[in-house]
């Protein structure tokens, strides 16, 4: 199972200096190559090394490599929409690949800067690096953040063994009011979270109507406060839907809602609630943990999971008489709305692996 990871590097005054000096590098040779793929309306990689790739090497001073690499980004970037010329900040993540990145244990890296390799100690490994088995694979960003360096990579987690069929499913039914409700009637509460993002919004809004320097500073302190605040709710959740199934011999069945936000329709004052839902990544949560944990997981139809009497299976619109409350006109089973439809998800038929989505 591949994980994503961030690493922590703690480099030196020095090595910050030539880190730095290779990353502004890159990115403006990437500027460039994105002004000529823009002109030659091309993202052929092979047509524009031909092009660009000695003015890289003597403009920027890059190494054979680093030019192939602005090259492959610039292209990458404008294949997404080739009606705009991609623009990257001089601070922007630079892939690195094997050539350029090799470990040197787990506790330091060798990076190649503009005047050659630096060795620049990595201070925290994570948690997915300690596992036996587990394997860095592929290239790594190299990512400056506040002032902090890190190295976002990808690591080969081997999977425990698996146990067999499940002795039955947990279902999950996602929302914005209550983030999870799962089967057995357990709901986790997406109070808090809404709490701290509307406060958020009227912070952001008052100190962007000052228009200080001291104002500009503290929107630059807290702009990632809310979504570590929402990361770190999806990540207790999805421990412990993952526990719960994990000690019960389960597995765990969630909706698949990709493409929601396209189909979904709501008043103008929920707009920033809809689109602020992070359900994507909590299913990516539980997904590498129940694969670690060994608990299977699979993605079911969401269609009419709210509508439908789990007890008798009567689908009516009227039957989810507000947001929180079920009531079937046939046979007058009533209940916690949300309870319901995770009940619905947990007994349907799995339509895809998560990791077919």
């Amino acid at each position: 199972m591949m994980v994503a990871e961030l690493l922590k590097l703690a480099p030196t005054g020095e090595q910050i200096e030539l880190l730095s000096a290779a990353m502004t590098a890159c990115n403006r040779a990437a500027n460039r190559v994105a002004e000529v793929a823009f002109v030659q309306r091309t993202a052929n990689k092979i047509a524009l090394q031909k092009i660009v790739y000695a003015d890289l090497r003597s403009e920027f001073g890059l190494s054979a490599q680093m030019a192939v690499r602005a090259i492959a980004k610039a292209c990458e970037a404008y294949k997404r929409d080739k009606s705009i010329k991609p623009v990257f900040r001089t601070g922007g993540a630079v892939q690195y690949d094997q050539r350029m990145l090799t470990w040197k244990g787990r506790d330091a890296v060798s990076i190649l800067a503009l005047k050659g390799r630096i060795i620049v100690p990595v201070v925290y490994q994570g948690r997915w690096t300690k596992v036996p088995g587990a394997v860095v694979r592929g290239q790594a960003d190299l990512i400056v953040r506040d002032g902090k360096w890190y190295l976002a990579v990808v690591i080969d987690v081997p999977e425990p063994p698996g146990g067999g069929e499940p002795d039955g499913w947990l279902g999950v039914d996602l929302g914005v009011v209550n983030l999870a409700t799962d089967s057995d009637g357990t709901a986790y509460s997406g109070k808090a979270v809404r709490a701290m993002r509307r406060r958020h919004n009227r912070l952001r809004a008052k100190l962007q109507a000052i228009g200080t320097k001291s104002a500009k500073r503290l929107l630059k302190k807290r702009r990632r406060k809310e979504s570590r605040y929402a990361r770190d709710v999806n990540h207790c959740i999805s421990k412990a839907l993952v526990r719960t199934a994990k000690g019960t011999r389960r597995g765990i069945k969630l909706e698949d809602l990709s493409g929601i936000r396209d189909r979904v329709t709501v008043k103008k004052a929920q707009r920033s609630d809809l689109h602020s839902w992070a359900f994507f990544q909590l299913r990516q949560f539980v997904g590498y943990k129940a694969a670690i944990a060994g608990v299977p997981l699979a993605l079911v139809d969401p269609k009419n999971t709210a509508r439908e009497c789990h007890e008798c299976n009567y689908i009516d619109k009227k039957n989810r008489r507000s947001r929180d409350d079920f009531l079937c006109l046939r046979c007058g089973h009533a209940g916690p709305a949300d309870h319901n439809a995770a009940r619905n998800i947990a007994g349907r038929a799995a339509v895809m692996r998560p990791d077919a989505a």
